[in-house]
């Protein structure tokens, strides 16, 4: 193929591999993926791609695995002591939201794709688990509420849960970015600002 026979450093190489790996998976799901479908959008053969990935569970892996961590990395920025409470959540809320919009390919591979499989149903609870953390951490230095730790990550749950189901909306163009961000918010403020009324945020 013409992009088999060009030589690129490895770590470039394995970069589109995944790129290739993660947009036909979003499209056609894990069963129905084959290499040789990946080698050709990759533009490789398929013995070279399975030179760098031993098999498809194993080149899934690795696709979680940088996809998680990138949505994980651009949630961690989000957090900014000097906004007020509501801003602040609306920046957090913003950020999950948006990446979900920039990356729609990822966010299905990573919340229905792995879903559906439970050779990786331990990747998809860990990364979603170290979602949670993140934003009850987030919770707990951006509010002035008097609450436990059991209070910050149940709220995440829920934040989490919602923006899921949110984020699926956005990922098939049934609802715009700023719009699901003013839902989220309009649904999650009280329970971010605790017992204050809203007239005070």
């Amino acid at each position: 193929m013409a992009g088999g026979s060009k030589r690129l450093p490895r770590a470039i190489r394995e970069q589109q591999m995944l790129d290739a790996a993660v947009g036909v998976f979003a499209a056609n799901g894990f069963s129905d993926t084959s290499m040789d479908a990946i080698a050709a959008q990759a533009q490789i053969s398929k013995p070279m791609l399975y030179l760098y990935y031993g098999s498809k569970e194993e080149l899934f892996s690795a696709c979680l695995a940088r996809e998680s961590g990138r949505f994980i990395e651009a949630m961690s920025g989000g957090f900014d002591p000097h906004l007020k409470q509501r801003d602040q959540a609306r920046t957090v809320i913003h950020g999950f939201l948006s990446f979900v919009d920039q990356n729609r390919e990822s966010w299905r591979v990573l919340y229905r794709v792995a879903q559906g499989q439970a050779n990786f149903a331990k990747l998809v609870a860990d990364s979603r688990q170290r979602l949670i953390e993140m934003v009850a951490d987030l919770l707990r230095r951006g509010t002035t509420v008097d609450a436990d730790d059991t209070d910050f990550e149940l709220m995440a749950v829920a934040l989490v849960g919602a923006g899921e189901a949110v984020a699926d909306r956005i990922s098939e163009g049934d609802i715009g970015l700023e719009a699901a961000t003013d839902l989220m918010i309009r649904m999650g403020w009280h329970g971010l600002a605790g017992d204050r009324k809203p007239a005070d945020a």
